[in-house]
């Protein structure tokens, strides 16, 4: 890369930090709460929501996607038609996004407060990524991280990693907007070109179709929770780079 950006955005989960055992967890525990079912083979359970979980846009879809498991609608009908599927269990069983999301959040704090190391124990930075930022941080460079969970959580693991980046520069579910509109904000803050790297393909594609942001650049994290059609199909578009992990450390190495 011969030009550095103005601004380098990141996606959290799935870029920086891998927690599919904690979103498991924090799932199954909630779902308890919602439908009180105990009789389950967890093991079969988890593996299935770890190939679902890139369908999951906002943590609060979770506990349904549990759901639409264990009620055994197809894998291939949730890959293909998520949020329809999501909104007919919603409708179903008269929830709301709202309610889950609270939910969640909630179950998450209690369990910080009365057990942080083992929530804390759950997530895994991916390798090589944690030098990687903090070697970008120490030459100057801009960051801001652009997320769909909760700032507080994002706050919090990036502590414990060893990282800094102020709650200024951490847009999460409390913005209550669209990733392109916030990286609109972004661009007319920081100016031209803003990095992108994001591993929720539907993401990249929105900001794609932003025309006021039709000189960021786009970067697929493949290492994330991408399907190999996610991959193929970055792969064919004119805007979108699919990166490795490897190549993603790299490129925070100017």
């Amino acid at each position: 890369m011969d030009v550095l950006p103005s601004l380098l955005a990141l996606d959290f989960d799935g870029v920086l930090c891998n927690g599919l055992r904690e979103y498991f967890q924090t799932s199954w525990r909630v779902y308890q709460q919602v439908w009180q079912t105990s009789d389950v083979a967890l093991a079969d359970l988890e593996q299935q929501f770890y190939q679902l979980r890139p369908v999951i846009t906002v943590g609060w879809e979770m506990p349904v996607l549990l759901r639409a498991i264990l009620e055994e609608i197809p894998t291939a009908e949730i890959s293909a038609h998520w949020p329809q599927v999501r909104d007919r269990l919603l409708h179903t069983y008269h929830l709301s996004a709202a309610d889950l999301g609270q939910r969640v959040d909630g179950l998450r704090d209690e369990w910080i407060r009365n057990d942080w190391q083992h929530w804390l124990m759950l997530h895994d930075f991916y390798d090589g990524v944690v030098a990687a930022v903090q070697r970008w941080q120490a030459q100057g460079h801009a960051m801001a991280i652009v997320t769909t969970k909760e700032q507080r959580f994002v706050t919090y693991l990036l502590e414990q990693a060893g990282i800094t980046v102020p709650a200024t520069a951490i847009y999460g579910k409390e913005q209550q907007q669209p990733k392109p509109m916030i990286l609109s904000q972004l661009q007319a803050a920081y100016g031209t070109p803003l990095w992108f790297v994001e591993d929720r393909l539907g993401a990249l594609l929105e900001v794609a179709a932003t025309p006021e942001l039709v000189s960021t650049r786009l970067f697929l994290a493949t290492w994330g929770y991408t399907t190999a059609d996610d991959c193929q199909q970055a792969q064919a578009h004119p805007r979108i780079q699919p990166l490795t992990l490897g190549e993603f450390c790299a490129l925070l190495t100017p």
